[in-house]
């Protein structure tokens, strides 16, 4: 679902009007219209006002669902890690953030 469809469909899930969200967050109920209809993106400052009045992120405002999460098979294996106990988890954290830096330094020299 793209922004313009997120921002709509949280609006009217919280009984308000485009003039009763703009009052809200300080706009004009032509922007928000204008937003909605994918004709403007808001500002950062505008953003964080619509996330505040619509009791979302910024995040769960702009990007879809699990758009910013690892997939599926990382997420359980996530979900694995967090039963392992104290030593298990430093030695899991350890490995993530050697590969990590191993991929960050073939981005640097450009061997990726």
């Amino acid at each position: 679902m793209a922004f313009t469809e997120r921002l709509a469909r949280l609006r009217k899930a919280r009984a308000l009007t485009q003039k009763d969200l703009a009052a809200q967050v300080s706009l004009n109920q032509a922007q928000i219209h204008r937003y909605e209809k994918g004709a403007a993106e808001p500002s950062m400052s505008a953003l964080k006002r619509l996330a505040r009045a619509l009791g979302v992120t910024t995040d769960g405002l702009i990007f879809e669902e699990r758009a910013r999460g690892p997939d599926d098979k990382l997420r359980l294996r996530f979900a694995a890690v967090a039963q392992f106990g104290p030593e298990e988890k430093k030695a899991a954290k350890d490995l993530l953030d050697a590969l990590i830096l191993k991929r960050q330094a073939r981005r640097w020299t450009g061997t990726c």
